[in-house]
Formats: structure tokens, C-alpha cells, sequence
């Protein structure tokens, strides 16, 4: 489990500086872009959320990928989905069905959130992240996902973890809108693995949402 967290950190940071980098990049291009905002939830649905008394999740920040053409309606994404669903919507998603391209732009949380999906089911969720991007169009939503400390209803540890280094990936194209509001909601739960007494965090297609509301301007 220590190489594996010190593998996992060692990644983080090497991303972390790549993305900073792509931010620079981006702001010292974009012109007079406009911009929106995206405000990032996530919540619960089925899967083996049940085996859990606590299942809380760290989460560092989020990948997005500019979609090549904006002829596509928000919500097709034009990115080839290898991972297979269950009848309840799970995806079976491994590393390979990530997208890990040096096509996407990182941004990391000013502080690392946390979420216990076991309170979050039953249309519950949680705030994560809110923050302003250039509009446009974008592919998916990826979440890096750092840890999990969970507990089993038994009272026993439980391991749980994403498919090897890959961040978390919705495939559910949306739209940054200039001077509007999208809320990406993003739905994962922790399934497991035959009998080997581990979970792994899976998205959830048929509970991933977008939705668009007004904004209006404040000063600070």
C-alpha cells in the first residue's frame, strides 16, 4: 500500500505541474475569451454502497478536455466509451478507457475536497469545486482521485481505490456558457471486486448530470 500511495503522490505533483502549466498557457492566449462557470458536485448511486458505514473520498482536482468540434450537442460526447455498463447504469471503466492525453487542462483544488458518498444517495450531493473557465465546449469531466478511507458496515477496514492510476472519467460532454452557471454533477460508487474483498470507484453514467442556470455579476 506505501509504494502505491507514494507512487500515486509522485504522479499527482508531476500532473499537477503540467497542468499549472497548461493554465499558464491558456491565460496568456485566451484574449478576450469569455468565460462561465462550473460549479462540480458529486453524489451516490448504486453499486456495493451498502457493504460501507463510511466511505469518504479525497479528491485533488479535475481534468477537462476541449471537445475538436462544437457542431455536437452538449451531452454526446464525441470520445469512444470502451468501458462496458451494467443494467444499473455502473461503468466497468479500467485505465485503459481513461483518457490520459496531454489534450487536457488540470486545475487543482485550492484545498483538497472530501465527500463521503455513503451520505450522499437518495438524490444527495456535494459541493466540491466552483470555479470560472473559458466557454467552450468540453468532452468529459475527470476527477483526481486521490484517496479513500472507508469503513465497512462491519466495523472492518475496507480497501478501496480507482483502476490504476487513472483519474475518474465522465464521459457527459457539457458547455461553459459565458456568464451562466453549469453544474456537473457526477455520480460514482465503489463496487467489488469478486471475492478478493476490495472495491473499486466506478462512475455511473444514467446518474451523471448537467445542467445550465443564470448568473448574475458580483464585485468583490
Amino acid at each position: 500500500m506505501s509504494d502505491t500511495t507514494t507512487s500515486r503522490r509522485t504522479y499527482l505533483r508531476a500532473a499537477g505541474a503540467i497542468g499549472l502549466a497548461g493554465i499558464t498557457g491558456l491565460a496568456g492566449c485566451s484574449g478576450s475569451a469569455g468565460t462561465g462557470t462550473l460549479t462540480t458536485r458529486v453524489k451516490d448511486a448504486p453499486g456495493d454502497i451498502s457493504d460501507f458505514e463510511s466511505c469518504v473520498v479525497t479528491i485533488q482536482g479535475f481534468w477537462v478536455k476541449e471537445a475538436e468540434s462544437t457542431e455536437t450537442e452538449a451531452g454526446t460526447s464525441t470520445t469512444v466509451n470502451t468501458a462496458a455498463t451494467d443494467e444499473d447504469g455502473v461503468q466497468q471503466q479500467d485505465e485503459a478507457d481513461v483518457d490520459q492525453s496531454d489534450e487536457r487542462t488540470y486545475y487543482e483544488y485550492d484545498e483538497a475536497q472530501e465527500a463521503d458518498l455513503v451520505q450522499l444517495q437518495n438524490g444527495e450531493s456535494s459541493l466540491v469545486d466552483e470555479r470560472e473557465l473559458e466557454a467552450s465546449t468540453y468532452e468529459y469531466l475527470q476527477l483526481d482521485v486521490s484517496g479513500v478511507n472507508a469503513t465497512l458496515a462491519d466495523g472492518g477496514d475496507a480497501d478501496v481505490g480507482t483502476p490504476g492510476e487513472a483519474p475518474l472519467q465522465f464521459k457527459e460532454r457539457f458547455e461553459i456558457r459565458e456568464n451562466q452557471r453549469t453544474t456537473f454533477t457526477a455520480d460514482f460508487t465503489p463496487v467489488k471486486r469478486g471475492q478478493t474483498g476490495s472495491y473499486l470507484l466506478q462512475p455511473v453514467a444514467s446518474g451523471t448530470e448537467v445542467s445550465y442556470s443564470e448568473t448574475t455579476a458580483t464585485s468583490e
